[in-house]
């Protein structure tokens, strides 16, 4: 390192252009008097007894009258111990500065970008915790351990919890035991190959990391309803449809309860097809004003953009990808009730009890 740079860090450390200056071409000569001190350095002759003045006060150099003012460098000890100290104020600020990057504020945006997937889970684990109508999550054994006591808390406060389980290499995996999986959820699934972190929390949160082999590691949360639902049908298409079961609690029987209205389509029109009648209760709001509402009936007509599936037991989760609704027909009226995000139906559905076949 040269003289200047070494003036330059001394500056940063809190000494002014002059002491700097002063103190480094003192160290150089050793001791020198006030006037052969100013001639070697860049201090004007009027300025170098207060520059040595302050030097002395700072603990750097200490002077001695010898027929005129002299000056030399003090005892290091205490003014390295200085440094060191400041230099290690400086990293601990460095430290708190990206963590607080790391974790920013989440509530006061809508978007946050966050470089560990250590605060993806944290924040997730707040969320499910909170949670009241549902949960659809894809992650690791390891991380469904980690999460397991906030999944365990909202489904057993009703909400409807589906776990998709992947391994974090192709390996064999560690997959939690039947009794663990029963409670902390409503459904478990199992995708046989490594896939990004993601929980969806009541239709208005994700939370997401892509997996431990991607290059860059980060993470992304949002509170946006329009990002949930693109990642809803990820989750629906690649962690979910098409994947074998490990646990299900769901009922056969009635009272059966969904919590997406595509699924309900999917079981109620082979009964409708057959001439059953469906009584159900939908919960949700209205789309015109957001007035939350519950209607008791009878489903008595579905609708879906995509092919007719006559005569197949269970229509195919891509012809429901469009527009997608059931007709309930109540005391007070008939009513169409769409799913999440729905628009042009009377509701938008967040629940849908099955309350008898007959």
């Amino acid at each position: 390192m040269d003289g200047d740079q070494l003036i330059e860090i001394l500056e940063d450390a809190g000494l002014s252009p002059y002491q700097a200056d002063a103190f480094v071409t003192l160290l150089r000569l050793g001791s020198a008097s006030a006037t052969d001190l100013a001639q070697a350095s860049d201090v004007p002759d009027p300025r170098i007894y207060d520059v040595l003045r302050g030097l002395e006060e700072k603990g750097y150099i200490e002077t001695y009258e010898q027929d005129s003012l002299h000056a030399r460098a003090h005892d290091p000890a205490d003014v390295l111990a200085d440094l060191r100290s400041r230099a290690n104020r400086f990293e601990t600020a460095a430290d708190e500065i990206e963590d607080r990057w790391s974790r920013p504020d989440i509530e006061e945006h809508k978007v946050s970008i966050v470089k560990r997937l250590d605060t993806v889970l944290t924040r997730a684990d707040e969320l499910i915790r909170s949670a009241t109508n549902q949960v659809q999550i894809g992650l690791t054994p390891a991380q469904f351990h980690d999460l397991s006591d906030a999944l365990t808390s909202a489904y057993e406060s009703g909400v409807d919890v589906k776990v998709c389980l992947f391994p974090i290499t192709m390996s064999e995996p560690d997959i939690p035991s039947a009794e663990s999986l029963a409670n902390a959820c409503t459904e478990a699934r199992y995708r046989n190959i490594p896939s990004p972190f993601v929980a969806l929390v009541d239709r208005s949160w994700t939370c997401f990391s892509p997996h431990g082999d991607s290059t860059n590691e980060y993470g992304v949360i949002v509170n946006d309803r329009t990002h949930t639902y693109v990642f809803h049908w990820y989750f629906l298409t690649c962690l979910w449809e098409v994947h074998d079961v490990l646990y299900s609690a769901r009922e056969s029987e009635p009272p059966i309860t969904y919590v997406d209205l595509r699924q309900c389509l999917q079981d109620v029109e082979p009964l409708l097809e057959d001439g059953v009648d469906v009584a159900a209760t939908v919960h949700g709001f209205e789309t015109d004003t957001g007035r939350e509402i519950t209607r008791r009936g009878t489903i008595t007509d579905i609708t879906y953009a995509g092919h007719s599936t006559t005569g197949v037991s269970s229509t195919p989760l891509f012809h429901l990808a469009g527009k997608a609704s059931l007709t309930l027909e109540a005391e007070n009226g008939t009513f169409t009730v769409g799913g999440w995000g729905a628009m042009i139906e009377d509701y938008e559905a967040t629940r849908i009890t099955i309350e008898a076949i007959e």
